[in-house]
């Protein structure tokens, strides 16, 4: 199983192990990781499960479709070149190891 590792904004890491198919943002909710609200349950509706990827795991997730970036205009933190919705990154077992940071504030 792939295992993601969430560090808060005060570098407190959280591991948490994924299945493959879920997104970021599920792999989150399900582990208790403090600072993915997630209000919109993953529909793409709102920003409060913005994560920023860590620089070197960015090529391996891509960037962000138009629809993305338009809904990251909305997040409550600064949007980084690396700032992604964590409810648009399928886990696959590629990315195992993959580390994300969370922002200051999601709302």
């Amino acid at each position: 199983m792939p295992r993601l590792t969430f560090v808060s904004p005060d570098g407190n890491e959280t591991t948490v192990e994924a299945s493959t198919g879920d997104s970021v943002m599920q792999v989150a909710l399900a582990g208790n990781v403090e600072g993915i609200v997630a209000e919109c349950g993953g529909a793409m509706m709102c920003a409060t499960c913005h994560v920023y990827v860590a620089d070197d795991w960015a090529p391996k997730i891509g960037t962000a479709s138009d629809g993305e970036r338009a809904m990251l205009d909305f997040a409550a933190s600064e949007v980084k070149p690396t700032s992604r919705l964590s409810c648009q990154i399928a886990i696959t077992d590629e990315l195992d190891g993959l580390t994300v940071h969370l922002p200051d504030a999601q709302i």
